[in-house]
């Protein structure tokens, strides 16, 4: 039997206008990391022998990754607009093409240039979801 897996080149992020779903895919991104936490809450009471209890709170889904410096990229022009203007921008982050993952309206809560000697300068971006639409995919 085969195993299945996911390859990071393969996986796909969207971009578009906030309020509406992300269509258009970002090429000009690398090494995307997509964090998904709860917040916690202590639900321990007596009768749990003696154990601590935990149930989760609010969610929330954070997005990192590096641009290559290029404002004559659409991509990159939308999320320095969206920062520079504290605004949303809408993305989808999926783990292939019509996979799955989030799909909402995120803030750019960090743009930070990076200017290595020998390499081309980036951006390393952290946008933060605002507004949560779907879950893409099964």
């Amino acid at each position: 039997m085969a195993t299945e897996f996911a390859l990071g080149m393969n996986a796909k992020l969207y971009y578009g206008a906030a309020g509406s779903s992300a269509a258009t895919e970002m090429g000009n991104v690398k090494d995307v990391t997509l964090t998904l936490e709860a917040g916690e809450a202590d639900v321990t009471t007596r009768a749990n022998s003696g154990w601590r209890a935990t149930a989760p709170t609010l969610r929330e889904c954070t997005c990192e990754f590096e641009m290559v410096w290029d404002p004559t990229d659409a991509g990159f022009t939308a999320i320095k607009n969206a920062f520079l203007t504290a605004g949303m921008i809408a993305l989808k982050i999926l783990d292939k093409a019509g996979g799955q993952g989030p799909d909402g309206d995120f803030a750019i809560t960090s743009f930070s240039r990076n200017e290595a000697l020998e390499e081309a300068i980036t951006v390393s971006v952290t946008a933060k979801l605002a507004v949560f639409r779907s879950w893409t995919g099964s």
